[in-house]
């Protein structure tokens, strides 16, 4: 499994800290990790949660990643933007237990925690066994065992209402705001990791015609 984190600007300076725990629990596993950023407060490209949301739609749905992890300092404006996207079904897990049951209720593509609220003494063990509880195993078994099959009917039928509801994700990148999806595009390694991953050549001509167009535009230095 390929698995994305993005780290929005308040909490960037704890990116460090998230990514050395998701990979400690993951890559043994063996998955792999992308950290798309922020990697440091002092980064040029500022990522808000509105952006987390809009790149966690990028990376899934163009297959450049399969499960995104995800972040703000409730949790809850990354939740959001994220399920406003197409494709996208991020839970909010604070603590192991919710990861568990998100992973067996639920079976989301992606997940938003707080890192500002309760992120204090051996916060990074709470982030492991997070994690842990996420990546290791099956996940979509249903817990209790007995309702299993009403779960994955119900998860069948949330993602076709998505569907019905949402434009698809080619749509959405031509009709959001084309400032905010620069932004959300112009971190230090997007490039290097998104292109080399994406599974969807129209989502990769699409914001490679826009960086380039914002390259193009800068006026030249004298």
């Amino acid at each position: 499994m390929k698995i994305a984190l993005i780290t929005e600007n308040s909490q960037a300076a704890k990116n460090g800290v998230i990514h050395e725990a998701l990979t400690a629990v993951a890559e043994p596993l063996g998955h792999q990790v992308f950290n798309y950023g922020m990697y440091t407060a002092e980064d040029s490209a500022s990522l808000t949660y509105v952006m987390n949301g809009l790149l966690a739609g990028i990376l899934l749905n163009s297959k450049a990643a399969d499960f995104v992890v995800t972040g703000c300092g409730t949790g809850m404006g990354s939740m959001l933007a994220c399920n406003a996207m197409p494709g996208v079904f991020c839970g909010l897990v604070i603590d192991p237990t919710d990861a568990f049951l998100f992973g067996q209720i639920n079976d989301g593509n992606a997940i938003s925690m707080p890192y500002a609220k309760g992120f204090g003494w051996a916060a990074e063990l709470n982030l492991q066994d997070v994690y842990r509880k996420l990546f290791e195993g099956e996940r979509g078994l249903g817990y209790p065992k007995e309702r299993a099959e009403i779960m994955r009917t119900n998860r069948g039928i949330l993602k076709d209402l998505k569907a019905a509801s949402c434009h698809d994700m080619l749509t959405v990148l031509k009709n959001v705001d084309q400032d905010l999806l620069r932004k959300a595009i112009a971190g230090e390694k997007f490039a290097e990791l998104f292109y080399a991953n994406s599974q969807d050549q129209a989502i990769s001509d699409y914001l490679k015609s826009l960086s380039q167009g914002a390259t193009q535009a800068e006026p030249a230095l004298a």
